[in-house]
């Protein structure tokens, strides 16, 4: 597209780098926030640079928190027995939002992936091992979406946990192989959640 205003074109440029935003998206946003008054435009920008600067990673699961340690983590009528594995922040917020789960979480910042680098060192996987370890942990809750990386990932952890004996399962596969968690509808997530099976049971069912 050409534009009239360079300023323009380097919004709209800056705007495409977010995912999901092609260069016309971007336009209408740019376009949008040109119409606002100076003080909202401002508010939004020195919201976003709060944002960027202050948020904070929690130190026990590493979801996204404002202080030390995030509400979840800090909530005292959490079940804190009850672990739930995810690969991501975005993972965390869409089982909140079924409001059927009550446990408490720990994102793994990503999957097992050889072919795009990412190897077991890259993940949060030893934090993990030391919480189990301390003991209060009675259940593993592998949430992790249902791909190749996702069940390789799944496997590897559960070898790491088998000292520990504590109890595995996996949520059930009303999600499709090859979906992602953040996409699936609250519904279904949910059920999937509440009807969680032992890990070893989903290892038969594969090998049959």
């Amino acid at each position: 597209m050409k534009y009239s205003s360079k300023l323009i074109a380097d919004s709209v440029a800056e705007f495409t780098k977010l995912p999901g935003i092609g260069e016309k998206s971007a336009l209408r946003l740019v376009l949008h926030l040109l119409k606002q008054d100076e003080g909202k435009v401002k508010s939004f920008g020195e919201t976003i640079t709060r944002m960027r600067n202050e948020i904070k990673i929690c130190s026990t699961c590493y979801n996204v928190s404002d202080t030390g340690v995030c509400e979840i983590c800090s909530n005292v009528h959490r079940d804190h027995t009850t672990v739930c594995l995810v690969e991501s922040i975005r993972d965390v917020i869409a089982i909140e939002n079924t409001n059927t789960y009550r446990g408490v979480y720990h994102v793994l910042g990503g999957i097992i992936s050889p072919i795009d680098g990412v190897g077991p060192e890259k993940l949060n996987i030893e934090s993990l091992l030391q919480r189990v370890k301390e003991g209060r942990v009675k259940e593993i809750i592998m949430a992790i979406s249902p791909t190749i990386e996702g069940d390789t990932t799944i496997f590897y952890i559960s070898k790491k946990l088998r000292e520990f004996n504590v109890p595995i399962t996996t949520i059930a596969r009303g999600i499709s192989f090859g979906g992602e968690l953040e996409y699936t509808d609250e519904m279904t997530l949910g059920r999937s959640i509440a009807t969680r099976m032992p890990y070893e049971n989903y290892l038969v069912r594969n090998s049959e």
